[in-house]
């Protein structure tokens, strides 16, 4: 039985748990490890299950707190060659594994499936993690659905998707001219209308549950994300994630899938 939930998702900083009875892995470290710890705690989750924190790219609201959490609990990091170089020394840990995108990377049950996306960093990943024939993606920080997304969410159960904006509110919104032309871009963010559109192509029979993620405070809602995916409620579950505290919990079973709050 595997559990999964963000622990935050947004532009202030993004973790992803992803974990069994035994043990777990974490997808970006862009929160304190003060706050991992307390919305951990309130998830009834145990750090000391984590072995490995998975880093999809260098900017700060995915790597702020990968040095602090390793170096406390003795995680490993993993992150491309560019990533780390990319990073701020500061935020480099004691122990750092470096993979290739394209690579799949075993940490205990786990096959972490990587390969490069669409954004404006360095060295881009994103990630689907395979465990006890389920797979959970990491799919945010995404400005286009490349072929590599399109083919590993059509073989996910679940997924982090980003959700980003509303094209109407970033229009009318506070961002200055050329934000708005990054954040569009192909190398920015999902739209609302652009993750849809990505999940209504799917030729997929396997995935059931979508978290809306990396919601923006400023350009989006949660309800205008939610109303937007409102349409395919009959066929997956669709959950929102939030920057200030712990989503839902979802476990997947053999052949179950159960919601739990927290």
């Amino acid at each position: 039985m595997i559990k999964v939930c963000a622990i935050a998702s947004g532009s202030n900083g993004n973790c992803y748990y992803i974990g069994t009875e035994k043990e777990a892995i974490l997808v970006d470290a862009g929160i304190s490890r003060r706050q991992v710890m307390k919305r951990m705690k309130e998830l009834r989750l145990d750090i000391n299950k984590v072995k490995a924190v998975f880093i999809s790219h260098e900017h700060a609201d995915h790597i702020r707190g990968m040095r602090v959490l390793c170096d406390t609990h003795g995680i490993d990091a993993y992150l491309t060659r560019a990533t780390l170089n990319k990073a701020h020394p500061k935020h480099h840990p004691q122990t750092a594994h470096v993979f290739n995108a394209g690579d799949t990377v075993l940490v205990g049950g786990f096959k972490v499936h990587s390969f490069t996306k669409e954004h404006d960093a360095i060295d881009p990943t994103s990630f689907r993690v395979e465990v006890n024939g389920k797979s959970v993606g990491v799919m945010t920080d995404i400005g286009v659905a490349c072929v590599n997304t399109r083919e590993h969410l059509a073989l996910c159960d679940m997924v982090f998707l980003e959700s980003n904006y509303d094209e109407q509110l970033l229009e009318d919104g506070p961002y200055p001219y050329h934000l708005k032309q990054r954040v569009k871009s192909d190398k920015g963010h999902l739209s609302n209308k652009q993750a849809v559109d990505l999940v209504e192509e799917l030729d997929t029979t396997s995935l059931k549950t979508i978290f809306l993620s990396h919601i923006s405070a400023d350009n989006n809602r949660v309800e205008i994300a939610m109303k937007a995916f409102e349409h395919l409620k009959p066929k997956y579950q669709i959950l929102p994630t939030n920057r200030y505290a712990p989503s839902e919990i979802v476990t997947v079973g053999e052949e179950q899938l159960a919601l739990f709050g927290h």
